[in-house]
């Protein structure tokens, strides 16, 4: 098991910021579509981080025309360009699946100061 846990250390990233459920991201997402390849941004609210070390993943939520949409990400996949902190998130949980009930400004996570 020290093998495994030796190459799972090896394929962690040290280059992106810390996320919390709550927090508003822009994840950054390397598609590739044929020859081509391309950059997708992905706004939305973190609504839940699960696993640890190399297989953490976090899961983002956002309305796109009136439908809630909601993908998963690895942390440590190449395929992720850069994460951008928009808004630390006030929540006092850990993982916020109630948003998936509300609308409009129920959904909404008040933003957390920082004197």
């Amino acid at each position: 098991m020290d093998i495994i846990k030796a190459i799972e250390d090896e394929q962690i990233r040290t280059d992106l910021p810390e996320i919390k459920p709550g927090d508003s991201v822009s994840v950054h997402y390397k598609i590739i579509e044929g020859d081509r390849r391309r950059i997708q941004v992905f706004d939305g609210t973190v609504i839940k981080i699960q696993g640890k070390s190399s297989r953490k993943t976090f899961t983002v939520r956002r309305i796109s025309y009136g439908i809630g949409v909601e993908r998963t990400f690895p942390i440590n996949s190449p395929r992720i360009d850069k994460i951008v902190v928009n808004r630390k998130g006030k929540v006092r949980r850990a993982k916020l699946f109630y948003i998936r009930e509300r609308q409009g400004k129920a959904a909404k996570v008040k933003e957390k100061i920082e004197y």
